[in-house]
């Protein structure tokens, strides 16, 4: 990409009455240079069996040409039409709660013949149908795809195939999944049940891995498809989302984000997050970091965020710009609104887009004007932002299966996400950049520090994999439940935590949920109400570790809770236990610093959070937030340069004010 991309999802589909001259008229304005159409309307281009209409696409994209906006087509079959239900009601998945009913999105089988027969039919038509057009430069396959739960007899049946491939001697996978446990034992390919309802943890894990791969597949096969029709410097690309709590917080259960996004030519996200009094930036520089991550580095696209979004959310004066440039500064290349225009009924009414439901002028819209004007004016020095980074945090998506089969006991609340998110918020708000990697990973190697959350169910190659890395002289901090179970989530039969016992030089055999436990004697200096622990407690014994925090409590005061231990050239930490969020920042704090990792940009922490990257013509950029509703100084610490959005010189050590939900922005000289 050669510029900064700014964008809106367009429907003109949904419009009540036509103004789509007026539309174009307000993006122009705005500074909007790229829409997302047709990823939500296969009733609409095919009407009936067979019969298609692409007229709204048409004009969308001879509108869009002539005022110079480019457009992302998406193929629109993740909302199934009327007709092909009528025909072929299998399409609809059939799920643990029995078959799916028409109304609701993504509601579909998509391994069913029937659907794949129609959903390709649609594609060729549509992406032929555009594929000339010189407004187009790109294409969104599905949108925000995942099995949908997905279990009916027909899936059942590849799963079956799949473990068959995988396990060809049932004694093999009897003993691997340890199925003679309840009589769960399988002695005739034929009599395989069904995954639902099953009590084996093993099988569980092994269905949702199939699971993931039928999305990986899925969008596989549509990328191959659009590829033989995509014209030269057109991309493909799939807006993926993340674990949702009423906005995007965590790794996504039902889709392997890496192994899908291998098929791309450049990876999309979906990022929503609070807002006003709520906004921090963690959900934009976590979902960034992501989406930077799936293809090892290169910038991505933001697909869909909010303008206005739920009631909530509608930003703060200041803050839509502090999000757009939050986003940019995690080395996106695109934003895109969901969406440009409020719809005005069905399901997502109170999603508001850019603009309200009346069309007209609001204060987000003109806020975005001067994102839009900054976007076209600073391009050139923002754009294709590269960013190295020193430490990465380490996810699995077995071990995120395995770990919530069982989370913190039975009846707990809480899941591996609870585990992971709160080790990156403490990153991000020490601001220490990170990426993610995970087992497939082939640059682990080159981070001097991991950060290894719940590493609940892994494969011996993988912890003989992290002891090496300690060896050689990397740094991991590992928590609780890692190493516990191998790759079929049963349970290793040697001292806890298994093969990085050697690595950490402790063990373990029992555990509990502490009651009013902390650390003796405040080891790392948090005062009395940050030194306690919650969800999870390992009654830990050292070998050849040091202990950094004993626990503070009068039956297992004579468990070690954290600890760190010198293997080789490197260092392993250990965390017995979940410690709440300051306790965890300084406990991480520490582990950076015996990194060597503890540098300039420490000085500052949340709500100042910063962030830099090389641009394309060699300079480096700094970015400088304020997340709060009061100004800020700092002191700017780098070399000489110009503070790109109020294009003034900045010198060394020159006191710098961020404006409530402020930015700045510093391209050295």
């Amino acid at each position: 990409m050669d510029k900064l991309l700014f964008g809106v999802a367009y429907y003109d589909e949904y419009m009540p009455y036509d103004r789509l001259d007026k539309d174009v008229q307000m993006m122009k304005s705005a500074g909007i240079n790229v829409v997302r159409i047709a990823e939500s309307t296969w009733s609409t281009e095919e009407p009936q069996d067979g019969v298609y209409d692409f007229s709204h696409i048409d004009r969308v994209l001879n509108a869009m040409h002539a005022a110079g906006i480019q457009v992302i087509v998406g193929t629109p079959t993740y909302a199934i039409p009327t007709w092909l239900v009528k025909a072929h009601p299998d399409v609809l998945a059939i799920t643990p709660n029995g078959q799916n009913r028409y109304g609701a999105r993504q509601n579909m089988d998509i391994s069913n013949t029937n659907f794949r027969f129609y959903a390709e039919r649609i594609i060729r038509k549509l992406i032929d149908h555009v594929k000339n057009h010189p407004a187009v430069i790109g294409y969104q396959v599905d949108n925000e795809t995942k099995p949908y739960n997905t279990s009916g007899p027909e899936v059942q049946q590849l799963f079956v195939q799949y473990m068959q491939a995988k396990y060809p001697s049932l004694d093999s996978l009897n003993k691997a999944f340890g199925f003679d446990y309840w009589s769960n034992r399988i002695n005739n390919w034929n009599d395989f049940p069904s995954t639902v309802g099953t009590i084996n943890a093993s099988l569980a894990g092994e269905f949702a891995k199939f699971q993931r791969m039928l999305v990986t597949n899925y969008l596989a096969w549509q990328t191959a498809i659009v590829n033989e029709y995509k014209q030269p410097g057109q991309f493909i690309t799939h807006n993926f989302d993340f674990e949702w709590r009423g906005f995007s917080y965590g790794i996504q259960p039902d889709v392997d984000h890496f192994a899908a996004a291998k098929a791309l030519d450049i990876a999309g996200v979906d990022i929503y997050h609070p807002t006003q009094d709520h906004l921090t930036g963690t959900e934009i520089s976590f979902g960034g970091d992501m989406a930077r991550s799936m293809k090892n580095g290169k910038n991505y696209l933001v697909i869909e965020t909010e303008a206005q979004g739920f009631p909530q959310w509608v930003p703060y004066p200041g803050q839509l710009r502090l999000q757009a440039f939050s986003h940019i500064a995690s080395g996106a290349n695109m934003l895109e609104y969901w969406h440009w225009h409020s719809i005005h009924n069905s399901a997502e009414t109170y999603w508001k887009g850019l603009l309200s439901q009346d069309f007209e002028p609001n204060p987000t819209y003109e806020e975005a004007k001067t994102i839009g004007k900054d976007f076209a004016r600073l391009s050139n020095h923002l754009v294709n932002l590269k960013k190295t980074n020193k430490v990465a945090i380490l996810f699995s998506n077995e071990a995120l299966t395995g770990f919530n089969a069982f989370g913190f006991g039975w009846g707990a609340p809480g899941n591996y996400n609870d585990v992971l998110r709160p080790m990156y918020d403490a990153l991000y708000r020490m601001n220490i950049g990170c990426d993610f990697v995970d087992p497939t990973s082939t640059t682990i190697e080159n981070y001097q520090l991991l950060i290894v959350p719940a590493l609940y169910a892994a494969p011996d190659s993988l912890l003989q994999r992290l002891n090496r890395f300690v060896k050689n002289g990397g740094h991991i901090v590992y928590s609780f439940k890692s190493g516990f179970s191998n790759e079929n989530v049963k349970v290793r039969s040697t001292r806890q935590p298994g093969i990085i016992n050697e690595a950490c030089g402790i063990y373990f055999s029992e555990f509990t949920l502490p009651e009013n436990a902390g650390l003796k004697d405040d080891p790392f200096k948090v005062g009395k109400p940050n030194n306690s622990i919650q969800r999870w407690m390992e009654l830990i014994t050292p070998t050849t570790a040091k202990v950094l925090a004993w626990y503070d409590h009068p039956v297992w005061g004579k468990y070690a809770a954290i600890t760190e231990n010198h293997y080789g050239k490197g260092l392993a930490t250990y965390m017995g236990c979940m410690p709440g969020d300051v306790l965890l920042q300084k406990i991480l704090q520490d582990a950076v610093t015996k990194a060597g990792l503890w540098g300039t940009d420490q000085q500052w922490a949340f709500p100042i959070i910063t962030k830099y990257g090389v641009n394309e013509n060699g300079k480096t950029v700094h970015y400088y937030f304020n997340y709060a509703a009061t100004p800020a100084t700092i002191i700017y610490p780098y070399a000489n340069g110009t503070a790109l959005l109020a294009n003034e010189p900045v010198r060394k050590n020159q006191q710098l004010t961020l404006a409530p939900w402020g930015v700045t922005i510093i391209e050295e000289k």
